[in-house]
């Protein structure tokens, strides 16, 4: 579901300096290297952002801005390589941000990081940066070696007072604040914890050899989190990461474009921190992620929960596909959960996700359908998510639910590519 914000400005990736001098910083780090070749940038980690503000019984600080602070953020890479950059967000920001030290390194446990895997970041070759209104903007490459499916911490820290700050509300994830400059802090100690994701919007990986490109999934809470285990990385993407991963030969990386409370066709008047529509954000969150190769699409319940017609959604559903195919990008329909039990249910609405669910699986109007409803379907009742698979409010899945959506994907249908002639874009 959604918000309509006064103005939501439109992302711009601004372009950074591939050349950079190597040098040691103040604080003894080693910077990041622009040098180097390998293959083409794939994001392996992502989050939608949503302009800062106050979220009732969250703690995140988003909404009066940072000062003199330094935020850690937590983030589990989908895809592995040998460099690694950083996107910093001021997506929704209505001022500049000025960050005066950025840090990468791999996680230990907690907001610590692994001895000597900590590195400074650099911007056109400078430590510090300032991020325009309305923009996000890449670091410049740092030398790394990453796993697929490790974590890394990336620390930012800002000196004055930014205002709102860009940033992904519902995480599964702590993540952490301290006062001060605190990103070369490799104990953790300086730490304390922050539910949300701030200033930082992607990572990208290269030099992989087995990653082919990017999936992104794209959807809602379902997407995002669901009601899954915290800090244990079992969202449905993660999952599937996970199976792409586990395969032998080339594979693709996972971003996760879910957005809590998220809204396929609107907004969600005075709720900011649900998002920009589905359908005015896949250009920026799908589209603008590097390597982009296939899009899963699961959105619409919380259209249904607003009583949205079948008719308005399925209309989203092809302005989407058609702002995806514009691109050459395959996008699979994924079919929305069963949801009888939930508080969202009424028999007007069953009847509405009844025809949505036909239209996915009927109309040939994605590339490919993944069939999440009858994968995490109950035996005994079709229309309410199995037992086994249910958080407990009727509408979320738990990890086992997540596991089972991620297990419905047919990875051979996302490796094969688009079937029209169409090439997606690098």
């Amino acid at each position: 579901m959604l918000l309509r914000p006064a103005a939501v400005t439109r992302l711009r990736l601004a372009a950074v300096s591939a050349v950079s001098a190597f040098a040691l910083s103040v604080t003894g780090v080693p910077p990041a290297s622009a040098h180097g070749s390998g293959g083409p940038w794939v994001a392996a980690w992502g989050a939608s952002q949503v302009a800062g503000t106050e979220i009732p019984g969250n703690s995140c600080p988003a909404g009066s801005g940072l000062e003199d602070r330094t935020v850690r953020n937590v983030l589990f890479v989908s895809g592995g390589g040998d460099k690694v950059r950083v996107r910093l967000a001021n997506t929704f920001g209505t001022r500049p941000v000025s960050v005066d030290h950025v840090t990468v390194a791999l996680q230990r446990s907690g907001a610590a990081a692994v001895p000597g895997t900590l590195r400074t970041l650099t911007f056109d070759g400078r430590r510090g940066t300032t991020i325009a209104a309305g923009e996000d903007l890449f670091s410049d490459p740092v030398p790394m070696r990453v796993r697929a499916l490790s974590s890394l911490l990336v620390s930012v820290h800002v000196g004055r007072a930014t205002g709102p700050v860009t940033n992904h509300p519902f995480t599964a994830q702590g993540n952490y604040l301290a006062a001060g400059n605190a990103a070369v802090d490799t104990s953790g100690t300086r730490y304390t914890d922050t539910p949300c994701w701030m200033l930082v919007s992607g990572v990208d990986v290269r030099g992989g050899a087995r990653t082919a490109g990017t999936v992104v999934t794209f959807g809602d809470s379902i997407t995002d989190t669901a009601s899954t285990t915290g800090n244990a990385n079992q969202r449905y993407p993660d999952h599937l990461a996970r199976r792409l991963q586990d395969r032998e030969g080339r594979t693709l990386a996972v971003v996760n474009a879910g957005l809590g409370g998220n809204r396929l066709i609107a907004e969600r008047d005075g709720e900011p921190y649900y998002g920009p529509s589905g359908i005015s954000r896949v250009e920026r969150d799908a589209l603008g992620q590097s390597g982009v190769r296939a899009v899963i699409l699961q959105e619409g319940i919380n259209d249904i929960g607003f009583s949205a017609s079948a008719e308005d959604i399925i209309a989203g559903y092809r302005t989407f596909i058609a702002k995806v195919h514009a691109r050459g990008v395959p996008v699979y329909g994924g079919t929305l959960l069963p949801f009888r039990g939930s508080f969202v249910w009424t028999p007007e609405r069953q009847a509405t996700w009844t025809t949505v669910n036909d239209w996915i699986r009927q109309s040939g109007a994605f590339d490919g359908v993944v069939d999440f409803a009858s994968a995490t379907a109950s035996a005994d009742d079709p229309l309410a998510l199995d037992p086994a698979y249910d958080s407990g409010d009727g509408l979320h899945p738990n990890d086992a639910g997540t596991r089972a959506m991620a297990d419905a994907v047919d990875l051979g249908m996302l490796l094969a590519g688009p079937s029209r002639k169409d090439s997606p874009r690098t």
